[in-house]
């Protein structure tokens, strides 16, 4: 994965711009001896810049294609940097202390270019869409979930209106001929909402594909395993620096940081406060997220939703695992 990507990411000229460089690097404030995980390596924008500022990179990626592009500039980088294929929720598994954690959160440039990984509505290929190339792919949950599991799926993580009526017709399109391709997902789709106006921000089809993208890779599991796994191996001081494209993500990590630096609503004064909880393990960096900058918006336009919180890793123990409370499901049973 790589920064440059959102909800509403293709498209355009830009492709492989890492959204919020100057401010994620700021955040970062990487030095020489430092070492900071990059764990969404994507196109390697982020690793280039902090190894230029002298300090050593772990980069993870769980697609294998993203592994093997960056093989030339792991030679380059003369030791400072170590590429993992991995999902990044297992980051403490490959590095036990650091100085900064980075994490770009949705699908690549590179993966939405590539008609053949299925990720893009506007490039007809295999209905795929999985970062890690193993596993059930996209066409096998519009095939074989139920239409009510299809409906919440589309409604909690694409945020769809239509869900219902989107998930109706992908099952009387899958009870003609099974849905194989992203044409044939959008011509489904299309049934239920029309095709795209001229007055409409984005094509019809956009918030089914996020959510079936984010199902299929189990990408909310992975943020809020990724997010406890930077607390576990952040030294005192480390930074933690997490950009978003879209809100159920930015949610998530809001919620974290804010626990984490006990910052969460008062209990109720009529009630006596009797214990204190844990000593937080983060502070947070500003108030509230950074957007990009108007300019970089207007030359970037995925930049647009591009979210930036930061926070600071104190010297006390991780907090108790708040899985439960943070993390948006859509089915009771996971994942097909």
């Amino acid at each position: 994965m790589m920064a440059g990507h959102g909800a509403d990411a293709v498209g355009g000229p830009a492709r492989h711009i890492p959204v919020l460089l100057d401010e994620v690097l700021a955040a970062l404030a990487p030095a020489a001896g430092d070492l900071v995980v990059d764990g969404t390596f994507g196109a390697g924008g982020y690793t280039r810049a902090i190894l230029d500022s002298g300090a050593s990179v772990l980069a993870i990626d769980r697609d294998p294609d993203a592994i093997e592009a960056g093989r030339a500039l792991e030679r380059e980088a003369d030791g400072r940097l170590r590429l993992v294929q991995a999902p990044f929720s297992e980051l403490d598994a490959h590095v036990a202390t650091a100085d900064g954690v980075v994490l770009d959160i949705g699908v690549s440039s590179m993966q939405i270019d590539q008609a053949e990984r299925g990720f893009s509505f506007q490039r007809n290929g295999p209905l795929d869409m999985r970062m890690g190339q193993a596993g059930p792919t996209a066409a096998d949950a519009v095939n074989h979930l139920p239409a009510d599991d299809l409906s919440r799926i589309i409604h909690i993580f694409g945020e769809e209106p239509k869900a219902r009526a989107i998930a109706r017709a992908i099952v009387a399109a899958r009870g003609e001929k099974p849905i194989t391709t992203t044409a044939e997902l959008v011509a489904a789709i299309e049934r239920a909402t029309g095709r795209q106006r001229p007055q409409d921000r984005i094509h019809p089809a956009t918030r089914t594909f996020q959510a079936l993208r984010i199902h299929v890779n189990g990408e909310l599991d992975e943020l809020v395993a990724a997010l406890h796994a930077a607390e576990e191996v952040l030294r005192p001081g480390g930074r933690l620096v997490v950009v978003t494209f879209h809100s159920l993500e930015d949610r998530i990590v809001k919620r974290f940081l804010t626990a984490r630096a006990g910052k969460l609503p008062a209990a109720s004064r009529h009630v006596p406060e009797t214990t204190l909880g844990p000593a937080p393990s983060f502070t947070l960096a500003y108030k509230g997220h950074l957007g990009a900058s108007p300019a970089e918006a207007h030359a970037n336009p995925r930049a647009r939703s591009a979210k930036m919180r930061v926070g600071v890793r104190t010297a006390a123990p991780p907090m108790p695992d708040m899985t439960g409370e943070i993390l948006v499901s859509a089915t009771a049973g996971g994942r097909h």
